[in-house]
């Protein structure tokens, strides 16, 4: 990954950086606002528990430090679940209460409005970010092992082919930070839970014979999806950052609680200048 900013406080994807018409982003722990060490410093979420104003700053500042300036920046409550919703040019027509109530219990966000950016929160769950170069249209994961093993990523693609008409071929994916298969100690039910939807465990899991137990690669995982879908691996970036391992410089609910910051991963098409 390259750092876009001096202080290292938000990061971006080698993928994506020959594309000037779109602005992608992962935020880090450094450099903002919010004081408590469970939110140190850089938590741009607002579903986390962290100060308020904290958050706002924190907002503020990754605003101005893209390349052009978010018309909205679009945070859904995650929960965990399946749900796409995509955005249309009329969102923001709607009432402050009408769009929180799109945003209520969604995992992933597609649009191909500009600038509308739309971001997911994380803390060792897998953010995946989604560009489909030839429809002009963008999207963006949430996927934990819970979304991952319901297949998320996978229906995700589905709605940009049925919005937008996303091939496989025209999609550039990247899997950001998150927890590696090295730190992911699983117990059986989420084992048998891969398990039962087919996965190969030969290769998403590995058991440890010291400890007991199984651990998952769900960056393999979603990897698979997005090669199911048709996205040749040459235009798929892993990030290859344990969230877990290296938790000084990114949030990890393991290691903080699940009241700690969360790490935004975002993207947005930039407005075309008239």
């Amino acid at each position: 990954m390259i750092s876009l900013t001096e202080d290292k406080a938000m990061l971006g994807y080698e993928l994506y950086d020959s594309y000037p018409n779109i602005a992608c982003f992962v935020t880090t722990r450094m450099g903002g606002f919010s004081k408590d060490d469970a939110y140190s410093t850089f938590n741009c979420s607002p579903f986390s528990g962290d100060d308020e104003v904290a958050v706002q700053r924190n907002q503020l500042k990754l605003c101005n430090s893209l390349p052009q300036q978010p018309e909205v920046l679009i945070i859904p409550h995650q929960v965990h679940g399946t749900v796409v919703r995509c955005l249309k040019s009329d969102f923001m027509d709607l009432d402050a209460n009408s769009r929180q109530l799109l945003l209520e219990g969604v995992d992933a966000l597609i649009t191909n409005v500009e600038g509308y950016c739309i971001c997911v929160s994380t803390a060792d769950c897998v953010p995946v970010v989604l560009y489909d170069r030839k429809k002009a249209a963008v999207g963006v994961v949430h996927a934990g092992w819970r979304g991952t093993v319901a297949g998320i990523l996978a229906e995700t693609l589905h709605q940009m082919n049925v919005s937008f008409g996303t091939q496989g071929e025209d999609v550039l994916a990247c899997i950001g930070p998150s927890i590696s298969c090295t730190s992911f100690e699983v117990g059986q039910e989420v084992y048998d839970a891969f398990f039962r939807q087919g996965y190969p465990m030969e290769r998403i899991s590995f058991f440890n014979e010291q400890t007991g137990k199984y651990h998952l690669d769900l960056w393999e995982a979603n990897r698979m999806a997005l090669i199911d879908f048709g996205v040749p691996d040459v235009q798929i970036q892993l990030a290859g950052i344990c969230t877990f391992a290296r938790h000084e410089e990114f949030f990890s609910a393991r290691r903080l609680g699940i009241l700690s910051g969360r790490i935004l991963s975002g993207i947005m098409l930039n407005k075309t200048l008239k």
